[in-house]
């Protein structure tokens, strides 16, 4: 099996600003105007993917955008998806491609809901793809402060502190 190197090397994955690596693989040319999206300021493309890696430690911290987003397990060892959803519940999904052991190759993240990934057990890495409909864009990228995460959802204090960086 490729080393993280290889896939960030041959897929031109550059650094995240929640952590990890990525790099935009699509991006549809079409868009749907902001007035029939609510609660979007503005047009949007139809739909956008990229590829996302986590190696060891790394973490994609708890951060929050709009749209649903859909992601694919490609390779590499197993990851968590943390999602806490807009009611304050906690799923951890296992991605990976051991169904057998409750992982998952596909895993959806309900626009709204906080959101990060971790590798499990901190080594090695984990390749997957995030596609959103409608398209990303930071206009709807949100990640709020640890203190507040802390303040709203303290029930999760624990996975809060593990998926944040300190400011």
């Amino acid at each position: 099996m490729p080393e993280a190197a290889y896939w960030i090397m041959h897929l031109g994955l550059q650094p995240h600003p929640e952590g990890g690596y990525f790099k935009e693989v699509y991006r549809s040319p079409a868009t749907v105007p902001g007035e029939v999206l609510p609660g979007y300021d503005g047009p949007r493309n139809l739909g956008t993917s990229i590829y996302f890696l986590l190696q060891d430690r790394q973490f994609s911290a708890l951060h929050r955008i709009k749209q649903d987003e859909l992601w694919h397990f490609y390779a590499g060892s197993t990851l968590t998806l943390h999602v806490i959803d807009a009611a304050g519940r906690y799923a951890p999904i296992r991605m990976g491609s051991d169904p057998e052991a409750g992982e998952c190759l596909q895993a959806l993240v309900p626009g709204g809901s906080l959101f990060g990934a971790s590798m499990d057990g901190n080594r090695g890495y984990a390749l997957v793809g995030c596609t959103c409909v409608p398209g990303f864009d930071f206009a709807d990228f949100e990640m709020p402060s640890r203190e507040e995460m802390l303040g709203r959802y303290p029930q999760h204090r624990e996975i809060i502190r593990r998926l944040t960086r300190a400011s």
